[in-house]
């Protein structure tokens, strides 16, 4: 016999566990009590909502759960942000919450709610243990239901009674599970439409973020030459340096890109996810869409595609070059013509010294210094949009971005995990004042834990990207600006080491040695973002109509 708090620890080693974020309260005391004897290490942190962005890209970034800790009541509503966080953007997590005794209470009702209902539409799956005989099963089935396509969250509540009472149940064995082949009747198809296109294009997203998809895709276009683009969380799939690479589409409409996407007649779309904003819209009559992906398309009004090549996303490419035939009647001589306006665009302020900073520069000095496998994790805010269109990738998940939930506050731990998990690289945060200020106690914990990283703030005193909404859509300017504090000396209060930036020059010397020193850094970088709407509101739209 053994405690069902031990158990539940055996059962999180037993599926290769290595951190467990969060805050535990007195709810989960038994099971703080069996995690101080396990291999598993906690990490400690200072509010739900952070251990949930680190648990979350903790998923994104190996492809296991990552699991995160809470209390009861308000520890668990503190997770719902992260929940959906993790959710929408496809990354496999784990969250564990206490409950008070369900057998036998004395407390009526304090700080009592439904957390397994109100974790119910934001998860994939959700349940309170009941007995301590159950524990194996329902961890083994949540962890292969957060794993399997499409990655999400999923919710264990373990009440303070059933934690403490015995059991001598085992574990079940952890299986891996091999995605199923496309149908090769649906490869034929998909080959044969590719070959009639006249204009075909190809666009990379998020499902398409795999190690092994990349591999089938880089073989596909070496093949047949078919020009790429890429969704904002398909970031990096293929190194964007590649010649073939039209861009990414950062903006819903009117950008350079956008006029490359309207002239394709057939667009093979390789793990779009349509939780980000579509990067093109169908109508009937238009061009002819493939979807390649683990399960069907959802269809809408507009999107509606023509064909479904369903299963293993590397293995639906694989067949699709090998069957290919390179066609002389393609004409990919427009697209070529949109490259070329394209990179001459995003570099046109690259080098611009004006200060305040353009997010432009901060753009192109962060990827000049940063080496080739180096992490940048975004909080959210206009400066995302910059990121995406100008800052090139060069390996999968070098930049790590939202464009799902798109919450605010969580580039801090989003860049904390990733530091974790690869103390090798050099990891950035680049947060909004905004944002920042939203989870920014978790630097204590990137001290304490003693991460060597780079938090860049980019400081407008201001909500920005909605000030850009607001001027772009006519509106006057207010409700949006703010002041913040001293945030060189809020970096020391912590222990961080705080800069303050005077100059473009400095920037670009300040990041250089903080990248190359111990600690957390934490960067004050006054932004300019006076010309979003004169680039990103009417600029594209007009210069791209008089060039293409």
């Amino acid at each position: 016999m053994k405690k069902a708090s031990d158990l539940f620890i055996e059962a999180l080693e037993n599926e290769d566990v290595e951190y467990i974020f969060g805050i535990p309260g007195e709810e989960n005391l038994d099971f703080l009590d069996s995690l101080s004897r396990s291999k598993i290490k906690l990490i400690l942190n200072r509010h739900e909502q952070g251990a949930g962005f680190m648990a979350a890209t903790y998923g994104r970034l190996t492809g296991k759960p990552g699991v995160c800790l809470s209390t009861l009541g308000p520890g668990a509503t503190n997770f719902v942000t992260a929940a959906a966080y993790a959710q929408l953007g496809a990354m496999p997590m784990m969250m564990i919450t206490g409950q008070k005794p369900i057998k036998k209470s004395k407390q009526g009702r304090f700080q009592i709610l439904d957390v397994v209902d109100m974790m119910r539409p934001i998860t994939k799956f959700t349940k309170q243990v009941v007995s301590g005989n159950n524990i194996p099963s329902i961890v083994r089935e949540a962890f292969r239901i957060s794993q399997e396509e499409r990655p999400g969250a999923v919710h264990i509540e373990l009440p303070e009674d059933v934690a403490a009472e015995d059991t001598n149940e085992v574990l079940f064995d952890v299986q891996a599970v091999r995605r199923p082949s496309p149908d090769h009747k649906a490869i034929d198809s998909a080959v044969e439409m590719i070959q009639k296109a006249k204009m075909p294009l190809l666009l990379i997203g998020a499902g398409a973020n795999r190690k092994r998809t990349g591999n089938a895709l880089i073989a596909f276009i070496e093949k047949t030459k078919i020009p790429f683009f890429n969704t904002q969380m398909g970031k990096g799939v293929i190194d964007e340096r590649h010649p073939l690479f039209l861009g990414t589409a950062a903006l819903s409409s009117s950008d350079y890109l956008h006029y490359a996407i309207d002239k394709a007649d057939l667009i093979i779309n390789v793990g779009h996810d349509v939780i980000e904003k579509p990067p093109f819209f169908m109508e009937h009559g238009g061009k002819k869409v493939i979807h390649v992906n683990f399960s069907p398309a959802e269809i809408d009004q507009v999107y509606f595609p023509h064909l479904d090549v369903l299963g293993d996303i590397a293995a639906s490419v694989w067949g699709m070059a090998e069957n290919i035939e390179v066609q002389s009647h393609w004409d990919f001589s427009y697209y070529e013509k949109v490259k070329k306006e394209v990179d001459s665009h995003i570099t046109k302020y690259f080098e611009d010294e004006r200060f305040p900073i353009l997010p432009q520069r901060i753009v192109s000095q962060i990827r000049k210094i940063l080496p080739e496998d180096g992490i940048v994790t975004l909080d959210n805010g206009v400066y995302k949009i910059w990121f995406a269109r100008n800052y090139k990738c060069y390996e999968p998940n070098t930049l790590l971005l939202d464009n799902a939930l798109a919450t605010m506050g969580a580039g801090l731990p989003s860049a904390m995990a990733a530091k974790l998990i690869n103390p090798d690289k050099k990891v950035i945060a680049v947060c909004g004042d905004g944002g920042f200020m939203m989870n920014s106690q978790e630097v204590e914990t990137a001290v304490r834990i003693g991460l060597n990283m780079v938090v860049i703030i980019l400081n407008d005193s201001a909500y920005g990207m909605i000030k850009w909404k607001q001027e772009g859509m006519g509106f006057k300017n207010f409700g949006l600006d703010y002041k913040n504090p001293d945030f060189v000396m809020y970096a020391q209060s912590y222990g961080a080491h705080g800069h303050r930036i005077t100059s473009s020059q400095h920037f670009t010397e300040t990041l250089e040695k903080c990248l190359n020193e111990d600690g957390v850094h934490i960067i004050d970088c006054p932004v300019d973002y006076s010309l979003n709407h004169s680039i990103l509101n009417k600029g594209i739209k007009e210069k791209a109509k008089e060039l293409l």
